[in-house]
């Protein structure tokens, strides 16, 4: 009986190990992201921008006076692509820095990893953002969006 009893506490032990291991990871992951960002250029290489670990939007540049022959339209799309562009990019840092938390623990295999919602961190859509399919595509969509909503 007491070597079950020996058994059950060492396991404890290695879970009670793995919990502040995991603690201090995501603690180090956590102050790691905050001092993060990514900063993209627009396709047509007139806007760039600095997003956040979070998103949100730090620096915007207009690149070579290029904004000062652009339609409205067309700078407000290259702003807005490579702000989405940015967005998913710095969504899969942040996803690959939390990842290990996400998996089963070495030691007591019973004790998931934390599930994390994604998206609901992320946003709809973030995740399919323009990396995530034709960069130019989904530049070219929004442009014309743009177009046919100057029109009205």
């Amino acid at each position: 009986m007491s070597d079950m009893k020996e058994t059950i506490e060492q396991r404890l032990a290695r879970a009670m190990a793995d919990l502040e291991t995991t603690t201090a990871g995501v603690a180090e992951a956590e102050a790691e992201l905050s001092r993060a960002s990514c900063t993209i250029r627009s396709l047509d290489r007139s806007v760039e921008v600095t997003v956040s670990a979070q998103g949100d939007l730090t620096d915007l540049r207009f690149l070579e006076g290029k904004y000062r022959t652009m339609p409205a339209g067309q700078l407000a799309a290259s702003v807005l692509e490579a702000t989405q562009e940015a967005r998913a990019v710095m969504a899969r840092q942040v996803m690959e820095a939390f990842e290990p938390f996400t998996r089963p623990h070495d030691s007591v295999p019973e004790l998931p990893g934390v599930n994390i919602d994604w998206n609901k961190i992320f946003g709809p859509g973030v995740l399919d953002g323009p990396s995530g399919g034709d960069r130019h595509t989904s530049s070219r969509r929004l442009l014309d969006e743009i177009h046919e909503d100057q029109e009205d």
